[in-house]
């Protein structure tokens, strides 16, 4: 056993147990590669802004759609919040409160989509090999959407935005 006086607990630790440590001028290995940290998060919002406004509360949570805005949560006056956002709509925005009269806005773009006779506040229509399967609010349900219809396998998931109105986003498999 070669044992080094200079050479501190950690590293005569290391070398013995036949690892190399950070620094060593070792290769690094495979496992040092951007890869294998994972995937950046997909991005939130499509563009944060602040605005100064006299609104009510503390959290608003509303749909821009090109003839009206919808309140899914907050005051009623959230008008004065999407005038510094340039997105176009129909989008969905979370604003809060920072500080008095400043707050923030996220906007995440979004696709509509008219959907008559459908029950329930979600679904999901999964088409996979020409088998579809629709469920709403969690239950299965038999049937399916004529306008959801896209081509190969895809799926589609919805919220109810308001009556007939749903935001929707359909993802490839």
């Amino acid at each position: 056993m070669i044992r080094r006086r200079d050479e501190p607990l950690h590293e005569r630790l290391a070398r013995e147990g036949g690892l190399q440590l950070p620094g060593s001028g070792a290769d690094t290995g495979p496992w040092d590669k951007a890869g294998v940290h994972g995937l950046q998060r997909p991005r939130e919002w499509d563009e944060v802004v602040t605005a100064e406004a006299d609104v009510d509360g503390d959290r608003a949570d509303f749909v821009v759609l090109a003839d009206a805005i919808v309140i899914e949560e907050g005051p009623d006056d959230v008008e004065a919040l999407t005038e510094s956002v340039t997105t176009v709509p129909p989008y969905h925005a979370e604003a809060r409160l920072v500080a008095p009269r400043l707050w923030t806005v996220g906007v995440r773009r979004i696709e509509v989509a008219t959907l008559g006779g459908l029950e329930g506040e979600s679904f999901e229509l999964v088409s996979r090999d020409g088998f579809v399967q629709l469920t709403v609010d969690d239950e299965p349900v038999l049937g399916s959407v004529p306008e959801l219809a896209r081509e190969g396998d895809y799926v589609v998931r919805g919220r109810r935005i308001d009556r007939e109105l749903w935001e929707i986003e359909t993802t490839p498999l």
